[in-house]
């Protein structure tokens, strides 16, 4: 059965169910505010869900326990559990129907049935804070109506008729509606299935003959597992390459509710609910020391990582024995950070596909966290691929997102390259939207990008669809260095002269409070420039240099050496060096066609220069290319006395994606412009002598 048509079947059993769960929400009304409903329905889906999944062998149970009890065996666990063919059990003597018997005492009698399951499964009733809706629904006469509603026939949600996966996309679609109705971020949970199969495919990547000879025995994570999805179809992917495929799944997930049906799921597919962890990945890592052969992950982007500040910044101060090494991301965004977790978290020969906005890209100045972050994948050649995804593809945004693919054993041709996909283009619409999910990637347009992925060329890819959409994929292979580059700063000397200086006032400290662009005249920025407060002492030198100008070379034209020299040679004044750079602030007018100015004006071996910081600049030169002639090219012939200040040379990372895969598109010819005119203007005219006649 292809993806395509198992989502198909998938989608009757998601809408049947979540329609009738939906509607046994609506009999909450009153009671709750519809953005509550799910405090109440996702735990009893998940309960309903552990009751008709052990109903075949609860009878089994029952008898095993009773036989364990009369022969006094107190380490019941591995007895019952084989019994039950489950990784738990419930040994009460209620189940759904029976407790619908005695309506009086039905909050007693379902909290006794509640904590008779297996500890595993308390555990996970008891994280989804579910008791107090338990009294709450007793005290408002609810708790009796809500468990009816769930024995119905259509309300069955035994494993062996509802899959994993059905199950999870019943869960999505629950969370998306309760979400929307409070809009919140609907989706901000789980991954649409279409992404995550694209997404295992990239992970299998060129090994699936390799993994089918061999066989598969790994491990996988998820560290921001949501309701586990991403970890299930995974599993399931490698199941169809080696059957008897021996996976460990390993997640971490913040949210409560979501962890709780994540570890449900993990139970009910046989898997070790102990793998599944709650708590901030960032700041409470659950996993630390573990290295995983793949991780799969859709991490929040856009959302600041405020919370989890002080033990990340803690830990960055580790270095290389914690996770954030390379540099922390501005405190907005922490998708980043995840990525690093990710990495951190590799074997050697692991591989990482992870989800990222487009800021990943380019976001951060040379020298900031994020540009070190690509950097440090870059430079240890880590970043095999990324693929740009179809808009409108997620439940929760229509924005541009990216899987990045990374492995820490690239094969041997694709060794300081990264491949660049752009598959914005390759998507077959939706009947019907999905929240903003509009589009999705079918099996015809999975295939196309992973033949994009198998070619490693600079190729467009084009199909038509049988449905009859043509739709498109261009692969462009680029080396490392080609995202890397130099940021250089650029210096050039100040230049003063000194013409009939004035003495600020008053009027100056107008101006500063004016907007430049309503300074009047060139003249009166030049006296708003200064913003710096002058002590008595600096007014006091600077009104000595303006009376020698007068007494002595009044109206004449000085350059910054000859006025100060001259004036405290005449004048025998004295002046200190943070003196003569307000003199040089307040005074001095700025003419780029005379000498520089120097350091030291009464030093006539000083060769130091005073920077212009008007004119400061930085140039941002690619890697590749030489630095000399860049300069030689591209700034010396514009400002001849120019100097790089080799000490603050930045070197920057950037994945200019867009700018990739950039086609230019001319514009139209006036002529044939003017000619679809003058033909709306024929085509106008003769509508209107129609309508007349």
């Amino acid at each position: 059965m292809s993806i395509d048509e198992r989502q198909q079947q998938t989608a009757i059993n998601v809408q049947e169910k979540a329609n009738l769960i939906w509607a046994i929400a609506d009999k909450l009304v009153g009671v709750y505010k519809p953005h509550e409903y799910g405090n109440v329905i996702l735990p009893m889906c998940v309960i309903k869900r552990f009751e008709d999944t052990l109903a075949p062998t609860r009878e089994k149970v029952l008898e095993t326990n009773k036989e364990l009890e009369e022969k006094k065996i107190e380490m019941k666990r591995g007895f019952l559990e084989r019994a039950a063919g489950q990784k738990f059990y419930n040994l009460s003597r209620f189940n759904f129907e029976t407790l619908l018997a005695d309506a009086d005492n039905i909050k007693d009698n379902f909290e006794s049935y509640l904590n008779h399951f297996s500890e595993n499964v308390i555990d996970i009733i008891h994280r989804m804070e579910f008791q107090k809706e338990i009294d709450k629904m007793n005290d408002n006469g609810l708790l009796y109506l809500v468990i009816k509603e769930f024995c119905t026939t259509k309300a069955y949600l035994g494993a062996d008729k509802i899959s994993s996966v059905d199950m999870g996309y019943i869960f999505e679609e629950l969370v998306r509606k309760f979400s929307e109705s409070y809009d919140e971020q609907a989706g901000a949970h789980f991954t649409a299935r279409d992404i995550i199969n694209l997404m295992a495919e990239l992970l299998i990547g060129e090994d699936e003959e390799r993994l089918e000879e061999e066989g598969i025995i790994a491990t996988d994570y998820d560290m921001t597992m949501g309701t586990s999805q991403m970890l299930s179809c995974l599993h399931d992917r490698f199941k169809q390459i080696d059957p008897d495929a021996e996976i460990t799944s390993y997640g971490q997930e913040l949210n409560n509710q979501t962890f709780a049906i994540a570890k449900a799921d993990t139970l009910i597919r046989g898997g070790n609910a102990d793998n599944m962890r709650q708590g901030d990945t960032l700041g409470d890592d659950k996993f630390a020391g573990y290295k995983f052969d793949y991780i799969i992950s859709n991490p929040p982007f856009g959302i600041e990582w405020k919370p989890s500040r002080q033990k990340v910044e803690e830990e960055y101060k580790l270095g290389g024995a914690g996770r954030f090494e390379p540099g922390l991301p501005s405190i907005g965004d922490g998708q980043m950070l995840f990525l690093l977790n990710g990495v951190a978290k590799l074997k050697d020969e692991g591989r990482m596909a992870i989800i990222q906005n487009g800021s990943s890209l380019f976001k951060g100045d040379a020298g900031s966290g994020e540009s070190n972050i690509r950097g440090y994948l870059l430079d240890h050649d880590w970043l095999e691929a990324i693929v740009q995804l179809p808009t409108d593809l997620f439940y929760n945004t229509g924005i541009a997102t990216y899987v990045w693919l990374v492995t820490k054993n690239k094969s041997a041709e694709r060794q300081g390259k990264v491949q660049l996909i752009d598959a914005s283009q390759c998507f077959e619409k939706r009947r019907k939207p999905l929240g903003n999910k509009r589009v999705e990637i079918s099996d015809f347009c999975r295939d196309l990008i992973i033949q994009a992925y198998h070619g490693f060329n600079n190729f467009v890819y084009k199909a038509t669809t049988p449905d009859g959409v043509e739709v498109q994929v261009e692969s462009r292979v680029k080396d490392n260095d080609d995202f890397k580059y130099r940021k250089i700063f650029i210096d050039r000397p100040l230049r003063l002269v000194f013409e009939n200086p004035q003495m600020p006032d008053e009027s100056v400290k107008v101006a500063i409070e004016r907007e430049p662009s309503e300074l009047v005249s060139t003249a009166e920025r030049e006296q708003a420039r200064p913003k710096v407060k002058l002590s008595e002492s600096d007014r006091q030198a600077m009104q000595l240099f303006i009376d020698g100008y007068r007494v002595y070379y009044n109206g004449q034209r000085m350059l910054d050496r000859d006025f100060f020299q001259k004036i405290k040679l005449k004048a025998g004044l004295k002046v200190t060096k943070a003196q003569v750079k307000k003199i040089r602030q307040y005074l001095g007018t700025k003419d780029e066609t005379v000498e520089p100015v120097y350091e030291d004006p009464f030093n006539l071996r000083e060769r130091t220069y005073v920077w212009d910081t008007d004119l400061a600049d930085t140039e941002i030169i690619p890697w590749k290319e030489d630095q000399g002639i860049y300069l030689a090219n591209n700034v010396a012939p514009y400002a001849p006395d120019y100097h790089v200040d080799e000490s603050k040379t930045r070197i920057g990372y950037e994945i200019p994606f867009t700018r990739e895969f950039y086609r230019y598109t001319p514009l139209k010819p006036s002529s044939e412009i003017f000619q679809t005119l003058k033909e709306l203007e024929q085509k106008e005219s003769e509508l209107m002598e129609s309508l007349l006649h």
